[in-house]
């Protein structure tokens, strides 16, 4: 997997070093000798990961963190903090500034590679939905809190090959959060999709091969986005490597440093509350792009979308179904004497007498001001007539209730029902059922024509 690097280091010789390696490696590679040229560079570069020096004269790399991460046009690119330091503290400190990683110096190549492309991997991820969040903005909405509260209600999944580790560890994990622990290998690969938000694993367990665990959760679609923090040995590099190309999120070494931990685990859930709420939103604005904001029906473009699948199901001779076209009678008037409120009112009131008289594999939509859509699978013109009428005459059997003062109303509906025949297509039966509600307000309105027959109130 290739990618665009900064690397950002006030020495030379640094900076050299980490860009033949990475040349090597056929990573497109971009540089940065201060904290402040980080931040324009990566401003003006976006590049996929910035691996940044912390000990820089001026603005450090501390520093130069935490105003990457607190910039929206920036603040979504992996950052792994390269520096001699190797305390405890100074990983937390870099951490807690907002990097996704740290590596110390001198730099070893495996451990550098396998951490970029499990950065990388993640980083796509969060790119697409990104991607899809501006197009949400678009619309007017307001952009994602990059920052939400991660530990609010956590659930972390412990899973240790032994009652001591587990309870060792336990004893270690952030106090908000909600703590489960696992020793059994296959018992925790099927607890492990009951909604935990992390898992942590430690990796150093000779009871059974905790890589295999790692890779089990990985590979399921319900847990292939939930975190995974390992405990690993600092001496077993490669055990780490294998870890991370596995799809391990990150890797803490032994012997665990409670605050690092808890850093490390704030870091993973901090992200994913972060694409949780992007994927939220794209959900958000999926529904919306389908769906009628007052009366929370489908909208005009999906179902005539569906009209025309179902119609080519019926030319196929998969099915019949049947169109219905609902104009609620003298609607302009409710407007012009009760006011728009009531109007709105009304056509809620409407959708929802509408579902409650629907089958559960029909399709109801606003298609335009106060005329609605049913789409009937499997269902010939006789019974589409029959739930036509079924509407027509819960519509009409109570008045409905305006808002404020202006009290109760009585609302009809005319309706027209045509069924789909093989050859049509969605123009040609909403034309058919377009007639049939004309002719139904020809008749006096508050009835259901078809082609066949007519259904009026008596």
């Amino acid at each position: 997997m290739s990618a665009r690097v900064l690397v950002v280091d006030d020495q030379e010789a640094n900076v050299r070093l980490l860009e033949a390696k990475l040349r090597a490696e056929y990573f497109d590679v971009v540089t940065a000798t201060s904290g402040q040229a980080a931040i324009d560079g990566a401003i003006a570069e976006q590049p996929d990961v910035i691996l940044l020096d912390v000990m820089m004269p001026g603005m450090d790399g501390f520093e130069a963190c935490r105003r990457l991460k607190a910039d929206r046009r920036t603040r979504h690119i992996p950052v792994v903090m390269v520096t001699a330091l190797d305390q405890p503290e100074d990983r937390v400190r870099g951490l807690e500034a907002g990097a996704d990683d740290f590596l110390t110096k001198p730099v070893d190549n495996l451990p550098l590679f396998a951490r970029i492309r499990s950065l990388l991997r993640l980083k796509v991820l969060l790119d697409e939905l990104r991607l899809r969040e501006e197009k949400v903005e678009e619309r007017g909405l307001s952009p994602v809190d990059s920052e939400p509260d991660a530990l609010q209600d956590a659930r972390i999944l412990l899973i240790a090959g032994e009652e001591r580790i587990a309870t060792h560890l336990s004893s270690k994990l952030p106090t908000q959060a909600f703590v489960d622990t696992e020793i059994d290998p296959a018992e925790a690969i099927i607890r492990s999709a009951n909604g935990y938000d992390l898992a942590l694993i430690d990796l150093t367990t000779k009871a059974y091969d905790a890589l295999r665990v790692c890779a089990r959760i990985r590979a399921n679609s319900e847990t292939r986005q939930m975190p995974i923090l390992a405990i690993v040995d600092p001496d077993e590099v490669s055990r780490s490597v294998r870890a991370l190309d596995l799809g391990v999120n990150d890797i803490v070494h032994r012997p665990v440093d409670r605050g690092e931990l808890n850093a490390r685990i704030w870091t993973q859930l901090r992200r994913k509350r972060y694409a949780d709420t992007l994927r939220e939103r794209l959900e958000d604005s999926l529904e919306m792009a389908i769906t009628d904001p007052l009366t929370q029906l489908h909208n005009r473009r999906y179902i005539s979308s569906r009209l025309q699948q179902v119609a080519e199901m019926v030319a196929s001779g998969e099915t019949s179904a049947s169109v219905v076209i609902a104009d609620l009678d003298h609607f302009k008037r409710v407007n012009d004497t009760y006011g728009h409120e009531a109007g709105d009112a009304v056509l809620t009131e409407f959708a929802a007498r509408l579902r409650s008289r629907l089958r559960a594999v029909d399709l109801a939509a606003r298609y335009g001001g106060e005329e609605f859509v049913v789409l009937m699978p499997d269902a010939p013109l006789s019974e589409a007539q029959a739930g036509a009428e079924r509407l027509r005459s819960g519509v009409a059997e109570a008045p409905f209730r305006l808002p404020g003062e202006a009290g109760m109303l009585d609302v009809t509906v005319s309706i027209g029902v045509a069924e789909i025949r093989p050859g049509d297509d969605m123009d040609t039966v909403m034309r058919r059922a377009d007639e049939a509600l004309y002719r139904a307000k020809a008749a006096g309105r508050n009835c259901v024509m078809s082609d066949q027959k007519a259904s009026r109130a008596a």
